[in-house]
């Protein structure tokens, strides 16, 4: 079977009429390059040139062969493009999230995905990170901007994407019982997202710290619902603080002073060594910058 260095040799000695020209333009020399086109004649079993003429011509079944191997060559330079073009890619990228940062800084990374890559295609899932890894893991997922990284098999890469600093929130009404009476602090419900999720563990093991060993937790799958729960004064809220600060400015939430502050919460880019890599790395440093501008955007809003 013939490669494509012997077409490339046929196809610029065709072009050009001469093997010294040809050698010339594949920076190769004459021998070199007569021997690619005798082992591409060999191959297909006849001449493809007529060497007696000047300029060299090919012939009749060169000629043929010469619009085929055009289009060969022309169609390795179009396949080639997808990897050395980032916004040449044009295939579907299955990307799972979860909603602290579908929340945040996702519309903006989803605008400029979709000036730098034109022709992408996106499927998102957005779930709590344990779910997200167990999709991953089956190769329902290609990508993920979750937690717990620790948790991905040898299959998969990762690398640091976004932080967020954690807050406790109250209803204005609640937030002014407490101040009164801080021994209420321990009795009161806490909101934060569901078990299976990292920061309900994290907020378990911060309240044992703090001497409440059994805390009353209210537990649900969105952050919406402890936004709306934390408004209507059913509990204190766990929340990302920058994903609260339209809720602080319109008065419908005030921050708790805390002594000890929460852990924050870190989450990585996840992706599928063997589903597009690359393009899963340039994705990840895109999301990573879109997180730092929206950090330095609302930098303020714990205050």
């Amino acid at each position: 079977m013939f490669d494509f260095k012997e077409l490339e040799a046929f196809v610029w000695v065709v072009r050009l009429g001469s093997f010294r020209k040809g050698a010339t333009k594949l920076h190769l020399t004459q021998p070199s390059i007569s021997d690619r086109i005798n082992r591409l004649e060999a191959t297909v079993g006849e001449s493809l040139l007529e060497r007696a003429t000047r300029p060299i011509q090919p012939t009749l079944r060169g000629r043929e062969f010469f619009a085929h191997a055009e289009r060969l060559l022309s169609g390795r330079d179009e396949a080639m493009r997808l990897f050395q073009e980032e916004g040449a890619f044009s295939g579907t990228l299955r990307l799972g999230v979860i909603e602290t940062i579908a929340n945040s800084w996702f519309p903006a990374f989803m605008r400029q995905l979709a000036e730098r890559y034109p022709k992408l295609t996106l499927e998102m899932t957005v779930d709590i990170s344990p779910s997200l890894h167990q999709r991953l893991a089956d190769n329902d997922l290609d990508m993920l901007f979750a937690m717990d990284s620790a948790a991905m098999g040898p299959y998969a890469t990762q690398t640091p994407l976004c932080t967020f600093e954690m807050g406790m929130f109250a209803s204005p009404t609640l937030a002014g019982q407490l101040a009164e009476d801080g021994e209420r602090f321990a009795s009161t419900p806490f909101i934060s997202f569901s078990k299976q999720a990292r920061p309900y563990t994290e907020l378990v093991s911060y309240l044992s710290e703090q001497g409440i060993t059994q805390p009353k937790v209210h537990c649900t799958s969105t952050l919406m619902t402890i936004l709306r729960m934390s408004s209507e004064g059913l509990g204190i809220g766990v929340l990302p603080v920058a994903t609260v600060e339209d809720v602080i400015s319109h008065g419908e939430l005030v921050r708790l002073p805390l002594k000890t502050p929460l852990p924050p919460m870190v989450y990585e880019a996840i992706w599928r060594n063997a589903n597009y890599p690359d393009f899963c790395a340039s994705v990840a440093r895109l999301g990573r910058q879109c997180a730092e501008t929206y950090s330095q955007q609302h930098a303020h809003s714990d205050s």
